[in-house]
């Protein structure tokens, strides 16, 4: 049952989906899928409207919880009838998390469930979803960072339901291993905690306070999260958007307050930290992220923590005991956040096992890419720290009629910073292909 409501210039509609667990096996296991309809006010009534369906980042996030036409959205409803579709295992479709995934049996069972929770299942629900919406017309697909792995998955194996493909910060590899990925990453992250740190000079002192504390004091934030260096090191992340920056300056500046027993993490940085680091939300981000990657019969094997050690720069204990300054991480997923945080702790073996799965099927098909007739446009960010330019550009050129944007002028979330305007123009993009 569809249930319609309204907000400030569109009319919503929830809708409900059944689908398989495993579709290659039809008639087996099923779960639920939640999205959420969007449609502009003043458009309600149109039946001619064509539908896009939003792919969110990730992987492990649910569909942005917009209010009205906020950020690329607006835009989106000026031609479209607008699908945010929370992916399997996120939002309201069947959520997987600690509490949870018990249900279905222990770390086994749940490693073997997780391996369905990819680009090409969350491809084939669409495709199982849009001739109910649709009447079977396709659609276009907006996909933003894994949301635009996903795409590429759709191009590969189901273009026939595609009208036309629009990717932001979301160009894999086509063959790329994990530890490929991350090589690359770690020279990105680098260049950003530089900037940072040009930008402000002030933190790198702080950020070594802040380090050195940690070293010597054992420290649990209220949730339970046990903040090492390791942890408050993770808090890079936050570089590859927009504000980041500005953000993470302005968390350090506030880390220590003044007590009767000397100076301490202030509660409202520990509150801050807390809620940036912690997986709560979001624990497939965790467990499936360098899944994600694995296409082949080698395992991920925690490949961040691995390739890691090929930079040692990153390595806080000596960066300590040098005097270089801090550096920060990224996008990387380590086998220590599942001690780390209480939200992960009681998924480690399954998160285990999940790493050492090496019966990964391919993701991608270059010969059906090589000869795509789909639009296809992706904003493609300069210095991307969390996709790789370089893989990104390397796919374009085996996407035949991908048309791409190259800026410096946004990091990767550029289509919500730069709201309307990146929308419009790869639109604008898909439509001169056509």
């Amino acid at each position: 049952m569809s249930v319609s409501y309204r907000q400030p210039g569109v009319v919503l509609t929830d809708r409900h989906f059944t689908v398989p667990l495993d579709h290659e096996d039809p008639t087996g296991e099923t779960i639920e899928l939640y999205a959420r309809e969007v449609v502009a006010g003043d458009k309600a009534h149109r039946e001619d409207l064509p539908w896009l369906v939003y792919l969110q980042g990730g992987p492990g996030f649910g569909a942005n919880r917009f209010v009205g036409r906020q950020a690329w959205l607006g835009r989106a409803l000026d031609d479209y009838r607008v699908l945010l579709l929370d992916q399997r295992g996120t939002g309201h479709s069947t959520p997987l998390n600690r509490q949870t995934l018990p249900l279905y049996g222990g770390p086994a069972e749940q490693a073997e469930r997780l391996t369905h929770f990819r680009a090409d299942s969350i491809v084939r629900d669409c495709e199982t979803i849009r001739p109910a919406l649709t009447g079977g017309a396709p659609w276009t697909v907006l996909g933003q960072s894994f949301g635009g792995f996903c795409t590429v998955n759709y191009l590969s194996t189901a273009p026939e339901g595609l009208r036309a493909a629009i990717l932001t910060g979301g160009l894999p590899s086509l063959d790329a291993h994990a530890d490929d990925v991350y090589r690359a990453a770690y020279p990105r992250i680098e260049r950003k905690v530089a900037a940072h740190y040009d930008r402000y000079p002030q933190d790198v002192e702080r950020a070594r306070r802040i380090a050195e504390h940690l070293m010597r004091h054992e420290s649990v934030l209220p949730n339970g999260y046990r903040l090492t260096v390791e942890a408050f090191q993770s808090l890079g992340i936050m570089l590859g958007g927009s504000d980041g920056s500005h953000r993470l300056h302005f968390l350090l500046e506030n880390a220590f307050v003044r007590t009767p027993g000397g100076h301490e993490l202030s509660d409202a940085f520990q509150e801050e930290v807390q809620n940036s680091l912690s997986f709560a939300g979001h624990p497939l981000y965790a467990l499936v992220h360098e899944a994600t990657y694995g296409q082949d019969s080698r395992p991920t094997d925690w490949s961040a923590e691995r390739v890691r050690a090929e930079f040692p720069q990153f390595d806080a204990a000596k960066t300590l005991a040098g005097d270089s300054p801090l550096l920060f991480t990224g996008e990387t997923i380590h086998p220590w956040m599942f001690d780390c945080d209480p939200a992960l702790r009681p998924l480690r073996d399954t998160a285990e096992l999940l790493a050492a799965h090496t019966d990964w099927q391919p993701l991608y098909d270059p010969a059906r890419l090589a000869v795509n007739e789909v639009p296809v446009a992706a904003a493609v960010y300069h210095d991307d720290m969390y996709v790789d330019a370089a893989h990104s550009l390397e796919t374009a050129r085996a996407i035949r009629g991908l048309r791409t944007w190259v800026t410096d002028e946004f990091e990767h979330d550029g289509v919500r910073a730069g709201g309307p305007r990146v929308l419009d123009r790869l639109i604008a993009l898909t439509r001169d292909e056509a």
